[in-house]
């Protein structure tokens, strides 16, 4: 199979050769195109990567009731958001909660090809956070506990090896052996809700961990000056970190500040609950009551406007976001979602728009301007249309 499209990084046409779900070629079009020739081909651009998803299109992957067939309802759903590999997240809950949504998404992924193409692993972000408010987020109190093998391990049997990614606060006592636990295992092991002083951090990187969850979110209100657990993190450069762009959770300033320190270690995430992708209105939801999703995508309290509820933004939103501010150029942006995270995870997504790679691609076009400014056309997961748009 051919694809003709404009190369998302240079912007040139290209014709890219598809043999056996991987890129066999990518070669300049030999023929002259006229300006309207040029304009009816979309961008292609690698498939893109989010490492943290609570749910899209009304599917909860924190439902008390999650199923087998919500998870593979949902992977089918996140395919016209652009998202080829993704790792559904499940947070904070009852331990009974946490094991039954790990066997659901096991269990999809053995019955159905597809969701297992697409999830890549399993996040679990908590139950092993910080009790204070504001770093706990709106994680349940109930539910945080300091970190417990034994029942990591029970989780990760249920999943079947999957979880992939822990997010956790090293403030608890014995955190510097459990992130050894995990990282023995293979798994990534990320600072998140987290009231860590300087040197817990510091001992949770020389134990292993690697990541900064949603770096700048699940915070105190008000922090010191310095030191703090921002700058500590910002600082320690084994650290990559993962960014929520959507324009409501961080103001530009401090994407900036994040991703001219990090560069390439510096990470998109949606971190979208089941709302995103739904039409705005009020919502009674599992976790944080009723709330508003407004027309321009911000997710609030419904008693409190000013308290967000979640992201309700995918990926595109995000790019197209950094894009419009100047912060990243587009080429840049995308590769924050979509190489680089694979990179990080060591997926051989990781190589991109080149021959040899998987065949996972988004075809994208850019009808308006701003943060709305992108939409997907096509998508292609290992050779294969899984999305086009009508």
């Amino acid at each position: 199979m051919n694809i003709d499209a404009l190369h998302y990084r240079t912007g040139e046409p290209v014709r890219i050769t598809l043999q056996e779900g991987f890129i066999a070629a990518i070669e300049p079009l030999d023929t002259e195109l006229t300006l309207e020739e040029r304009a009816e081909l979309s961008m292609v651009a690698p498939g893109l990567v989010d490492l943290q998803i609570n749910g899209y299109g009304g599917y909860d992957f924190n439902h008390p009731a999650l199923g087998a067939e919500d998870v593979k309802k949902a992977v089918r759903a996140v395919w016209r958001e652009g998202i080829t590999a993704f790792y559904p997240t499940v947070i904070t809950g009852a331990p009974y909660t946490i094991l039954g949504a790990m066997r659901a998404i096991a269990r999809a992924c053995d019955e159905d090809e597809a969701s297992a193409a697409t999830i890549k692993g399993i996040h679990l972000e908590g139950p092993f956070l910080s009790p204070e408010d504001g770093p706990r987020g709106a994680h349940a109190l109930e539910h945080i506990r300091p970190p417990d093998t034994a029942l990591f391990d029970q989780w990760q049997e249920a999943s079947g090896g999957r979880i992939s990614i822990v997010t956790l606060s090293p403030e608890w006592e014995g955190s510097a052996e459990f992130i050894r636990h995990c990282v023995r295992q293979g798994v990534t092991v990320s600072i998140g809700h987290t009231s860590a002083d300087t040197a817990q951090i510091a001992g949770a990187v020389a134990a292993g961990a690697r990541l900064s969850t949603h770096l700048g979110n699940g915070a105190h209100a008000m922090l010191p000056r310095h030191p703090n657990y921002l700058w500590t993190q910002l600082a320690e450069e084994a650290l990559w970190c993962t960014l929520i762009a959507d324009g409501f959770h961080l103001p530009d300033e401090v994407l900036k500040v994040a991703m001219k320190v990090k560069g390439r270690r510096a990470l998109l995430v949606s971190d979208a609950v089941a709302l995103a992708g739904l039409a705005p209105g009020s919502y009674d939801t599992p976790v944080g009551g009723r709330v508003v999703l407004t027309p321009a995508g911000r997710l609030h309290l419904a008693g409190e406007p000013g308290l967000l509820a979640g992201s309700a933004q995918m990926l595109l939103r995000h790019i197209a976001r950094l894009s419009a501010a100047g912060l990243a150029s587009l080429p840049d942006a995308w590769d924050m979602a979509s190489v680089h995270p694979a990179g990080f995870m060591a997926l051989p997504a990781a190589a991109g728009l080149a021959p040899g790679a998987p065949a996972d691609l988004a075809l994208i076009r850019r009808p308006g301007t701003g943060a709305a400014g992108l939409a997907l056309t096509a998508l292609c997961q290992a050779g294969g249309w899984v999305y086009r748009r009508e």
